[in-house]
């Protein structure tokens, strides 16, 4: 993940725009509710590099810890979870619904090298990783 180049940071922000649409259209089109194992949503990140680490923050409001699983399977990140649908929703009629809820998976693909997790904390909505190069 090298530094951004400002000659190439424009095209990199349409690149990141697509991407952006491209997972709204997944979350809004997605398969039919019975297929549970394919992921319903996918939570925005951001990404943080020094020559020790990085740091990944992962947006999931309304996600238990305990329903956050992280995986990292040679240079990639995997981010998976649920996000219930809120009890006081359930019940009754919904006249917005724009945070998404069901199975979430998030991979991120990691600059080539090995890693490990050394820090894990829920802070404020944010699943906050910390991966330590090695």
């Amino acid at each position: 993940m090298a530094p951004r180049d400002t000659r190439t940071w424009m095209w990199l922000e349409a690149f990141e725009q697509i991407e952006r649409a491209d997972r709204l259209h997944r979350q809004f089109f997605r398969l039919a509710p019975g297929q549970r194992q394919v992921p319903a949503w996918e939570p925005p990140v951001d990404i943080y590099e020094t020559s020790d680490d990085i740091t990944i923050l992962v947006a999931l409001p309304g996600v238990s810890p305990s329903q956050i699983e992280v995986a990292v399977e040679d240079a990639t990140l995997i981010v998976t979870g649920v996000r219930p649908l809120p009890s006081s929703g359930q019940a009754a009629v919904i006249h917005r619904l724009e945070i998404p809820h069901g199975r979430f998976e998030r991979r991120l693909e990691l600059t080539a090298g090995r890693y490990e997790l050394r820090q894990r904390d829920v802070v404020n909505g944010c699943l906050v990783l910390t991966l330590g190069k090695l």
